[in-house]
């Protein structure tokens, strides 16, 4: 029996299970076992050497933006809409057949949108190329997730499982549970407030599924069993997600206003140009950047090239931005002078823990060099004579 057979059967038993107090060690377990199998699908096959035939596209720019939805759901006409770059649409399905990358030039950052092929349902098994595109989906900043306004609401929720099911949790934060495996010392399970999702047994069964026999784990919150499994596989990316519904000109008033209000959600219409700023300002606020002038000292402040920062990538302090400069130039660093909506006064003295807002302006103030000689000529203030008499060359002995 294959894994994908063994999955669809724990599924089926699980179907048929009654949920209740009586059942749920048994049910944490089959979702265990279903995490395990998942994992292993998508491990690639032993005497291989990893690789495959993915989607070779070089990241470039201050984000990356990944285009998912069914086929003929309009990515295509969006991507060139954004970019300018030309991706083939026609009224036939699977017409991009391959990754498309396109550059949006946006509040003087340059973000990259990837044009995927359509993925239905299955692909987390590998149907129509299912395992290539959630893979460059994975190393993407932010998913856009494309919706057909006019089809049911059914088509996101197989998205959402389908990307669920390789380890994408869209929307969510990591659980607050501590996990450590150990040598020795058996279980140590511990909570800082009452749970009622697991407890120690369940906890117990779960971790012996996977065959830890010594771990330490603390609960800071009430999670649930698919949190502890997420901590414990350890390979859960959580990205944020924007559900974009396409084709709103083919549906009622009141349906668009239903869909706009819902979180994370935007509507608009690449057949008439509608909405398309609305869906670039969320994705910039979703995504996060800063950007942050320089201002040599003395000079006015350049503002035709930021620095861009991001809390996803690398961080957003005054050490980070000296790092993304250059990595030695922390050394050099005395203090920074800061201008902008992070500074409580104008200018503001900061030290390398300073966070970042986005427009605010810095000014690096390097230490000075010491100079051994003390100064020149008549203002040197140091001797150079030796410390201590010890210290003197000893004269050679005259001769007689």
């Amino acid at each position: 029996m294959g894994i994908i057979e063994k999955i669809k059967e724990i599924e089926a038993e699980m179907a048929r299970t009654q949920k209740n107090k009586a059942t749920e060690y048994h049910l944490g377990q089959l979702k265990a076992k279903i995490a395990k199998l998942r994992t292993q699908l998508l491990e690639p096959p032993k005497g291989s050497s990893g690789g495959g035939d993915g989607f070779e596209v070089t990241k470039f720019g201050h984000g990356r933006v990944a285009l998912i939805g069914f086929p003929s759901v309009g990515k295509s006409t969006l991507l060139t809409m954004l970019t300018g770059t030309h991706s083939e649409a026609a009224s036939y399905e699977f017409t991009t057949l391959t990754c498309i990358p396109g550059i949006i030039h946006y509040n003087d950052t340059k973000i990259q949108l990837l044009d995927l092929p359509g993925i239905i349902e299955g692909a987390s098994e590998g149907k129509g190329r299912g395992r290539q595109v959630i893979a460059v989906s994975k190393s993407s900043d932010i998913v856009l997730m494309v919706l057909d306004a006019s089809k049911s609401e059914g088509h996101r929720q197989i998205l959402t499982k389908e990307l669920e099911a390789v380890g994408l949790r869209l929307n969510k934060r990591p659980p607050h549970i501590y996990f450590k495996k150990k040598k020795t010392g058996g279980i140590s399970f511990n909570s800082t407030l009452p749970l009622t999702h697991v407890d120690e047994k369940l906890c117990y069964q779960i971790l012996h599924e996977y065959k830890i026999h010594n771990a330490e784990v603390l609960f800071r919150e009430d999670a649930t069993v698919d949190d502890l499994i997420d901590v414990i596989e350890g390979n859960r990316k959580y990205m944020k997600c924007i559900y974009v519904y396409n084709k709103i000109d083919v549906i009622g008033i009141d349906d668009v206003d239903k869909l706009a209000r819902q979180p994370n959600s935007v509507v608009i219409s690449c057949n008439l140009k509608l909405n398309l700023d609305r869906l670039l300002a969320k994705m910039w606020e979703e995504m996060g950047l800063v950007r942050v002038y320089t201002k040599p000292q003395g000079q006015q402040p350049d503002f035709t090239d930021p620095v861009v920062l991001s809390a996803d990538r690398g961080g957003c302090s005054v050490e980070d931005f000296c790092n993304h400069i250059h990595r030695n130039l922390i050394k050099d660093v005395k203090y920074v002078l800061v201008w902008g909506t992070s500074a409580r006064h104008y200018p503001q003295h900061c030290g390398l823990g300073h966070v970042l807002q986005d427009e605010d302006v810095v000014q690096i103030v390097k230490k000075k060099e010491k100079d051994d000689g003390g100064g020149r000529g008549r203002f040197k203030s140091h001797s150079t004579a030796p410390a201590r008499i010890s210290d003197r060359e000893k004269k050679a002995p005259l001769k007689t």
